[in-house]
């Protein structure tokens, strides 16, 4: 196998030999930017399903996981148009089969992979537990099924990695759910910011606060504050900014649930705070917390050069009271996250049925998931060691002998041979599936290049 930094320089010098115009990129500007690459196309399930949905017929998914988040998504997919769940699976097989009632699927089962190896599916949702999350994605693509996959795609960098390159190199698409994108109050502020209603932006602020904190056996082992809560507001800050991060300072506090102090890192932490660093100055504060006793509190703020722009939380309903001694909201704001979003969730499923059936780019990529988890392990190591950590420091620390095999060399004192490093996420990266269609023909002299 080639080196990673041979295998993509390579194909890098290719591509900006056929191509009329190159991409250059400017270190000055981020710590990594997006970039195209040239690759390999390959044929996917899609290319039968678009034709097919032009006379009249449709995309048909499977579901993994029949849980509360799986029963949304589910229900999302029965009202999105040319979309028909006909598989849906949960390890209690009871769930698979009352959620096959409720939404009138054909088909339910207690085994995953019947889901991604059913010649029926063309796409396949993934809303099981996380730690199953990147080899049921490397089992889909193998299969040639398109994946919307609950974030995190892993909790490892690694493994991250590979789990979105086996999606590029089988050429099918790959949506990551961060479901906050979708909500109608961020989407406005982000409209405004693209818009320059505020002008240029100054300063972003977030704060994500839940009604409760989690059980202790939620805590352990999930990843720590950053990587299971504050990923959602990191992956906000680089959706309003608009650019990629340049460095994070980050720390950390226990004040609600003392038993989870001797827990390691940042799961020891019910509060968190992060400065983001963007080009041309602009700063995003993020400010997390596992208890509001107001209900769920989740805001938005972008200062520009000529206003603002802020959301507020969201109720059930407007109702107000008047009183002598209280003026206000008759009722707190939604105290559960899948009330708070439901209709964020229901419009991200939509938004990749729409890909599907339309075979239109989805609108959040692997390597937006990839950057996500970039951030909240950054943070987590400003935590661990009180200073500002460089966004690509914690990429180079991947080493991929091939697209599909990566490691972390991070405690290594000795670097692969070979071992070219990128503080660009792009780099580790093969173009996805709507990057080949798009430069189709130049991606396939490339491939008659190597016979």
């Amino acid at each position: 196998f080639l080196h990673t930094g041979h295998f993509f320089s390579t194909m890098k010098i290719l591509v900006a030999l056929l191509a009329t115009s190159a991409l250059v990129f400017d270190a000055s500007v981020s710590a990594f930017s997006v970039q195209q690459h040239g690759a390999i196309r390959r044929s996917s399930a899609l290319s039968m399903t678009t034709e097919k949905t032009e006379t009249g017929k449709t995309v048909r998914v499977g579901v993994i996981g029949a849980g509360r988040i799986g029963l949304v998504h589910l229900e999302a997919i029965t009202k999105a148009p040319g979309v028909i769940p006909v598989i849906i699976s949960n390890p209690t097989i009871s769930k698979a089969e009352k959620a096959a009632k409720q939404f009138n699927v054909a088909k339910f089962t207690n085994d995953a992979m019947e889901v991604i190896t059913d010649p029926e599916v063309d796409a396949v949702w993934i809303c099981s537990p996380s730690q199953y999350h990147a080899e049921q994605i490397k089992a889909a693509a193998a299969n040639g099924k398109h994946v919307f996959c609950e974030k995190p795609i892993a909790t490892d960098l690694s493994e991250t990695v590979e789990a979105i390159n086996a999606c590029n190199e089988a050429g099918v698409k790959l949506m990551i759910g961060l479901q906050r994108r979708f909500d109608e109050n961020f989407r406005r502020v982000k409209e405004a910011v693209v818009k320059k209603e505020v002008g240029e932006p100054i300063m972003i602020k977030l704060c994500s606060r839940d009604p409760a904190p989690p059980p202790f056996e939620y805590v352990k082992g999930g990843g720590g504050i950053f990587a299971d809560m504050a990923v959602h507001d990191l992956d906000m800050s680089r959706f309003l900014a608009g650019a990629d991060p340049i460095d994070i300072l980050a720390i950390g506090s226990c004040h609600i649930d003392r038993s989870i102090e001797k827990l390691d890192g940042s799961e020891a932490f019910d509060t968190a705070s992060c400065l983001v660093r963007y080009p041309n100055g602009v700063q995003a504060m993020i400010d997390v917390c596992r208890q509001s006793s107001f209900g769920y509190d989740q805001r938005a703020e972008v200062l520009g050069t000529k206003g603002m722009i802020q959301t507020d939380n969201v109720y059930p309903n407007t109702a107000k009271i008047y009183r002598s001694d209280f003026t206000g909201n008759a009722d707190m704001p939604y105290d559960f996250f899948l009330s708070r979003y439901n209709e964020a969730y229901v419009t991200e499923t939509i938004a990749f049925c729409d890909s599907l059936v339309h075979d239109k780019p989805v609108p959040c990529t692997g390597q937006d998931g990839l950057i996500a988890l970039i951030m909240a392990i950054a943070a987590d190591i400003s935590a661990k060691e009180n200073r500002w950590v460089k966004f690509s420091d914690v990429v180079q620390t991947v080493y991929c002998k091939s697209p599909l095999e990566c490691e972390l060399v991070a405690n290594s004192d000795v670097f692969p041979e070979g071992f070219r490093p990128s503080g660009n996420p792009a780099d580790l990266l093969l173009p996805d599936a709507d990057a080949q269609k798009k430069d189709g023909s130049l991606v396939d002299r490339i491939k008659t290049w190597f016979g």
